[in-house]
């Protein structure tokens, strides 16, 4: 069965830095930093990118983040639970926009 997205791709992610080597450099490294362990260990972060990664629906991302995550000592409950959580923001964000949608109607209704 052939997909849009290559799973073999994400290996070759560091290529990025071919066609502007500098600025995928200074990506990178922004990155390796973003990931350190600070205020959030690394397997917090490790949840977080991986319910972001759902929220963006980035099947490169999904791939990553849940080794990443399983690496980093998270279990299949958490992930899941970061999963949903993200499903939450993702769902409300869409609901919320019913606001303008009803300001929007009411101002054309008067």
């Amino acid at each position: 069965m052939s997909t849009y997205y290559n799973p073999a791709d994400l290996a070759k992610f560091g290529n990025i830095t071919e066609w502007q080597a500098e600025a995928g450099r200074k990506f990178f490294d922004y990155y390796g930093e973003v990931f350190k362990e600070g205020a959030l260990t690394e397997r917090e972060k490790a949840l977080i990118a991986l319910a972001v990664a759902h929220a963006v629906q980035c099947p490169y991302c999904i791939d990553a983040y849940t080794t990443d995550s399983l690496q980093k000592g998270a279990d299949e409950a958490q992930m899941m639970e970061a999963v949903h959580v993200a499903a939450a923001i993702k769902g409300g964000a869409v609901l919320v926009h019913g606001v303008q949608m009803m300001n929007k109607a009411k101002e054309l209704s008067m």
